[in-house]
């Protein structure tokens, strides 16, 4: 007894001490952006709407604003609420869209499958479902439109997440190297701030390539002495200043202060919403780190923090009214101590622009994964770490706004009321994906989803609306670059589900494949041949073109379908899901590789080997199986008509340890059986586009001892095995050729104008000037064979 009390005490001891390290590695990761607020929320809130008076009625109703908004919205909302609705720990945009996609048939995704839910990560829950919640399901699964609608919706938080990439370390270097202006004269600081600022930038994002894992470790440390500065030098403002500005915390100084102010004091709140600038790192960083340890962050040092700092500046101003003018957050820093600050002001400001640049690379690649963006070259910077990537055209790009946004706006209001739209649009855009959340996947009483909905939606659409009134004074950037962005993805989403309609429409049947031979003129050649398609069924037409015009293929065959599918992240020993296309004697094969929108793709070096090993597992089952059972299977009988069933059966094959052969004994159920290891069967559905699922038929496999059987029919089982097993081999040895389709795409007769222009013009200007799949893929030239097809759609 007291060795086990010993043991669990020291389990417990172990993991707080991983909680609390987590929490302070998440300083700098999470909360680099939320923590350089104080530098510019109050010269943004007092820029021109609202002026610092005698009364102190305006520093104390802006200081009760900012506290009940970081109370309400990051504490409450976040920590408490919106971190739970993780995707397998993940956090952001896109897990709540899978999280909701996954209990609701609402993706746009094409190629689903039934298989796709034996995934290991398609976690649902399924406690009973009201009728609230079941209607709300049924309605929205009924009306297409509310499927593009949500995805638009996403989209838009996706665009703003980009554009607060943008928008972000712009204001927030600005505004730390802007304390110079205390030091220098009006004349020099005006052309030494800008300067500075967009060398600081240019700096920051040519080091991007490096990664940050070599750096990384620096971040923590940076904001955490950021925070106990901020924390000491409001504790010393507040004593030394004034004592009893605590009071103005109370709500009824925001009463107040709009009661003076009117629709001045109104519009100034597109100021004060820059307080809590970079809470939606908490949640889009959730995967790195865990709930508990950014709770603990949040409550215990970044929260008193900030509201020190605020509260400091508050205390500072409120004996100070002289700088009504020019208030800025250096003027409340001892001037003995400026310099040090100044330094560690810009470091910070370094650090909490890192982490949304990061964030943007990641939330791209998510978007480029299910099939909304253009394909970039994504670098991975890290072998040991997950997720930190690096993609060198958004990089240059967002560079080269950030320089023009700084050179052209010049002052922090321009830039805050841009970055304040951005983030209140992406909040606005979680709190729906929430409220759907709580009642869809965690069935929940509508009543409260609505609550939600009420109460945060609310206060958020108060500060968006304020933001709105700056339409003019910058606010106009991130609405136009989100109309650009949602315009390129929707158009390169819209287009690519056409062209997986027109290849489901126009695939060849399984016979046409299996009656190609000598008597045809068509030859097998040694080697391996890749076919990448977007089906999971059936032959493409690109193929079909590719023999047509060049009798031969390869001796072995392989349909690849590289798929995304609505989770985080799929295990490697479940990633592939191999079948066979017609009989064993045909060496084709049909593989699907299911990735997750977080998962990171394969070099075509590494993936065609670790397909093979795949291929060979796939052989060694399947023929033990046969073994097994001690009977043919269906495609190989003499009776066997060999299309349908030769596709109906998949195995799940991972990186398992195979020792011995295994025995199986199969369950009774109509149809061909599949081999999969410690996984259901399952029978692939046929391809499915916003369509109903097809019925599936699923059998539990189960060991069980060999049954005696005859040895001779053993002894030709194991010989056909090590046939194709050698025949692979011999494939590998001779080399792979990768098959890809070259598209050119043009909408059809008859088609609206709107269409002809996203279609004609848009997807193709989109598709020559991005990366080609053959770039994606990393297809070596030499091993490239590429086959036209015109696409009308």
């Amino acid at each position: 007894m007291d060795l086990d009390c010993g043991r669990c005490w020291k389990s417990s001891k172990e993991s707080w001490k991983t909680i609390m390290l987590l929490a302070y590695q998440s300083l700098g990761v999470v909360y680099g952006d939320l923590s350089i607020s104080p530098l510019y929320v109050y010269q943004s809130t007092f820029a021109e709407d609202i002026q610092h008076s005698e009364t102190n009625e305006e520093i104390y109703g802006v200081l009760s604003f900012v506290f009940w908004t970081l109370t309400l919205v990051p504490l409450f909302k976040y920590v408490f609420i919106v971190l739970r609705a993780d995707d397998n720990g993940e956090g952001g945009t896109f897990a709540l869209y899978s999280l909701i996609c996954r209990h609701v048939k609402v993706s746009l995704l094409p190629n689903r499958q039934v298989a796709d839910e034996e995934l290991s990560t398609y976690k649902l829950e399924h406690p009973p479902e009201n009728k609230n919640s079941s209607k709300l399901k049924t309605l929205l699964e009924r009306h297409k439109r509310l499927h593009t609608a949500l995805l638009i919706l996403v989209l838009l938080g996706t665009c703003m997440v980009i554009g607060d990439g943008l928008l972000t370390p712009a204001i927030s270097v600005f505004s730390a190297v802007s304390g110079l202006e205390l030091s220098m004269s009006k004349e020099h600081h005006q052309y030494a701030v800008v300067p500075i600022t967009c060398f600081i930038l240019v700096c920051l994002f040519a080091l991007q390539h490096y990664g940050t894992h070599r750096i990384g470790f620096l971040f923590a440390p940076v904001v955490l002495t950021w925070l106990l500065c901020i924390s000491a030098l409001g504790l010393y403002n507040i004593l030394h200043w004034n004592p009893h500005v605590y009071k103005a915390l109370s709500p009824y100084y925001m009463f107040k202060f709009l009661r003076k102010t009117r629709m001045g004091g109104w519009m100034s709140l597109g100021g004060v919403l820059l307080c809590i600038t970079g809470s939606e790192a908490m949640f889009a960083d959730l995967g790195h780190f865990s709930y508990r340890a950014i709770q603990i962050a949040f409550t215990f040092l970044v929260y008193p923090a900030l509201i020190l700092a605020y509260t400091g500046q508050a205390a500072y101003l409120s004996k100070h009214h002289h700088i009504r003018n020019q208030i800025s957050f250096y003027h409340s820093v001892p001037e003995s101590v400026r310099w040090p600050v100044l330094v560690l002001a810009i470091l910070a400001s370094v650090v909490g622009s890192q982490a949304i640049i990061s964030g943007t690379f990641s939330i791209i690649n998510q978007s480029q994964s299910l099939g909304c963006f253009p394909r970039v070259k994504v670098v991975h910077t890290s072998d040991k770490i997950h997720g930190q990537i690096f993609i060198p055209e958004i990089n240059w790009m967002l560079m080269i706004l950030c320089i023009a946004v700084t050179i052209g706006f010049r002052d922090i209001k321009h830039m805050g009321n841009a970055s304040g739209l951005a983030v209140m649009t992406v909040m606005l855009v979680t709190t729906c994906l929430t409220s759907l959340v709580i009642i869809l996947c965690w069935h929940k009483p509508p009543i409260l989803s609505l609550c939600f909905l009420l109460f945060f939606g609310s206060i958020e659409l108060l500060y968006f609306s304020a933001s709105l009134t700056k339409f003019a004074e910058g606010a106009w950037l991130p609405i136009l670059l989100a109309l650009f962005l949602m315009t390129i993805m929707f158009v390169w989403h819209y287009a690519s589900i056409k062209k997986y309609e027109f290849d489901l429409h126009n695939k060849v049947s399984l016979e046409w494949l299996l009656a190609l031979g000598p008597s045809l003129g068509i030859a097998r050649v040694p080697g391996i041949g890749v076919v990448f398609t977007d089906l999971i069924s059936g032959i493409p037409a690109n193929f079909s073109r590719f023999v047509t015009n060049l009798p031969a293929f390869h001796r072995i065959l392989v349909f690849v379908c590289l798929k995304s599918v609505p989770v985080p992240h799929v295990p490697p020993a479940e990633r592939y899901l191999v079948g066979r296309v017609g009989p064993s004697s045909h060496r084709s094969y049909r593989c699907i590789v299911r990735y997750g929108y977080r998962d990171v793709h394969q070099d075509v070096d590494s993936f065609a080997a670790e397909l093979v090993d795949r291929l060979a597992e796939f052989i060694h089952l399947d023929w033990t199986q046969r073994n097994t059972i001690g009977s043919c299977v269906k495609d190989d009988c003499p009776s066997s008509s060999g299309s349908a069933s030769s596709e109906s059966r998949w195995a799940v094959v991972g990186k398992v340890s195979i020792t011995g052969a295994p025995a199986y004994e199969l369950g009774e159920s109509p149809g061909p059986a599949s081999v999969s290891l410690g996984i259901p069967s399952i029978e692939s559905s046929a391809d499915v586009i916003e369509m109903e699922p097809v019925v599936i038929v699923k059998k539990n496999v189960r060991f069980a001892l060999d049954d005696v059987s005859e040895p001779d029919s053993r002894t030709e089982i194991e010989k056909q095995m090590r046939e194709e097993l050698g025949d692979l081999l011999a494939a590998q040895q001779s080399g792979t050729a990768f098959i890809l389709g070259q598209s050119h795409v043009r909408a059809k007769r008859g088609s609206s104008v709107l269409k002809r222009l996203a279609i004609n013009f848009g997807y193709n200007f989109l598709r020559r000037n991005c990366r080609g799949q053959d770039v994606a893929l990393k297809v070596p030239p030499a091993s490239l064979l590429e086959v036209g097809m015109v696409y009308v759609v």
